[in-house]
């Protein structure tokens, strides 16, 4: 089997803006696609993806400064350091799960699109490594590989499921055709999410409030406009950093950071839509040719091609709610480290923050201010869940030989490692083992069979349009 380890390593090393755009080729070719246009739209998409990662690198390296300097005048020592999503990846795919991880993801999708149990293709097997996260957590405080690979592969069937369910309102809100996001880390935020956002419906007055990037454009006119929207909160963010700290300079100093900060988030919010735009150029022909596929083989059936959420979060609605909750990230860090909730000092990991909030976007129908409450909540929660499973998540990058920072004992991450759906089907199988995944399950058996019942309903809670709004649409 060591050429199967070989070929599996080998894909995994391509990394996402090479391995993306391989995939699409081959599924525009099985989908009826010309090879002219299959490859055309495969290295669309690929080179859309380079300029995504592009301007998330803008992103990482101005909020990582930033957020590094609002840190350091605070003076707060928290012992749990954010390592990053990239060095999550790294363990989970380098652990013993991941090195299954892909065929298993793989198989899963296979077998649920045949019986009928998704609609979903998910292409984004880069981001197969939140499933392999999960069950390297499973792996760490079990030492049961079967039982890991199977949590791994109940964490890629809920993906699936969540992807079905919040596609009608991802495709209204963010204008993606036939595209669905079966993201492990943004789509686990959706189930908490509706039941939030419905209480800010009973709450007099904030539920009047108007707060979606259009609605403040109409009333603050050219201030409301996203990319000087970007500028602005850069300019606040870099005025918490640096403004009157002598540790930086002058305060001419201090003023080009922040105006350098302002510009850069200003970027962020013009470019990152731009970026999509090109990646939907490339993504039309193969969907297309996926209605046409879905028509010949299966009646008409829908058929969504699951990709990556980084499509999502250049909305200004994401990225004005994301640079928002930056400091306020921070001050729940320190607020809860104060009555022993938290270990966890954000840092590398504070670019997420628009991954972890696009998805409650079309649930709130873009109100930042919704926004920023729901995101304030959940990453509270975060904190206190990220801070519990600290010490597995230590020992899954033991396992996969993970270099630990200098002086660092304890490591975690904001994505995955405060990930609310890592958690439950962590404890589920800290519930004796292999009954507490069947009872894991039921339970996602039950749901699917809910959901069944009544999906428009279902749909319209993740933020699908109601019927009588496509109607209008119409």
């Amino acid at each position: 089997m060591d050429w199967l380890f070989v070929i599996i390593d080998w894909i995994k090393g391509l990394g996402p803006t090479v391995m993306l755009p391989i995939v699409i080729f081959i599924i525009g070719l099985i989908l009826g696609a010309k090879p002219g246009r299959a490859f055309r739209s495969a290295v669309t998409i690929g080179i859309a993806f380079v300029g995504i990662n592009l301007v998330i690198g803008l992103l990482w390296t101005n909020l990582g400064d930033a957020a590094q300097a609002m840190v350091d005048r605070i003076g707060v020592s928290l012992d749990v350091v954010d390592v990053g999503w990239p060095a999550a990846a790294a363990i989970a795919f380098g652990g013993t799960v991941g090195t299954w991880i892909i065929p298993l993801s793989i198989l899963v999708n296979i077998i649920m699109l045949v019986a009928r149990g998704t609609k979903t293709l998910n292409v984004d097997i880069w981001n197969f490594w939140h499933f392999a996260f999960t069950g390297a957590l499973v792996f760490a405080v079990s030492q049961n590989l079967a039982l890991a690979l199977a949590t791994a592969a109940l964490n890629a069937a809920i993906a699936l499921f969540l992807a079905d369910w919040t596609a009608p309102g991802v495709q209204d809100f963010y204008s993606v055709p036939a595209v669905s996001i079966p993201h492990g880390f943004s789509a686990a935020y959706v189930p908490i999410a509706i039941p939030l956002n419905k209480l800010i419906d009973a709450i007099p007055g904030l539920n009047k409030l108007d707060a979606d990037p259009e609605a403040i454009q109409r009333r603050f006119g050219i201030l409301g406009e996203p990319i000087v929207l970007g500028v602005v909160i850069g300019f606040v963010l870099g005025c918490l950093a640096w403004l009157g700290d002598a540790a930086v300079g002058n305060f001419g100093v201090q003023l080009q950071k922040i105006l350098g900060l302002a510009i850069n988030l200003g970027a962020v919010m013009l470019l990152m839509p731009r970026m999509v735009a090109i990646l939907m150029e490339g993504l039309i022909p193969i969907s297309e040719a996926a209605r046409e596929f879905m028509k010949r083989r299966f009646a008409g059936g829908e058929f969504y091609i699951g990709l990556d959420s980084a499509i999502l979060i250049g909305h200004p609605a994401a990225i004005a709610t994301a640079l928002l909750l930056v400091p306020v990230t921070i001050a729940l860090a320190i607020g809860l480290s104060t009555i022993g909730l938290n270990r966890i000092l954000p840092f590398a990991d504070l670019a997420v923050i628009p991954f972890m909030v696009c998805m409650i976007a079309p649930i709130t129908r873009g109100n930042i201010v919704r926004g920023v409450i729901i995101g304030t909540i959940v990453i509270a929660v975060g904190l206190i869940i990220g801070t519990s499973i600290a010490p597995l998540h230590t020992a899954a990058a033991i396992d996969a030989q993970f270099d630990m920072p200098e002086g660092a004992t304890q490591i975690a991450s904001i994505c995955d490692g405060t990930n609310p759906l890592t958690w439950l089907l962590l404890n589920f199988s800290q519930l004796g083992g292999w009954i507490g995944w069947i009872i894991a399950v039921v339970i996602f058996g039950v749901i699917v069979f809910l959901y069944k019942r009544n999906p428009v309903a279902w749909e319209i809670a993740a933020g699908a349009p109601k019927p009588e709004e496509q109607a209008a649409e119409g």
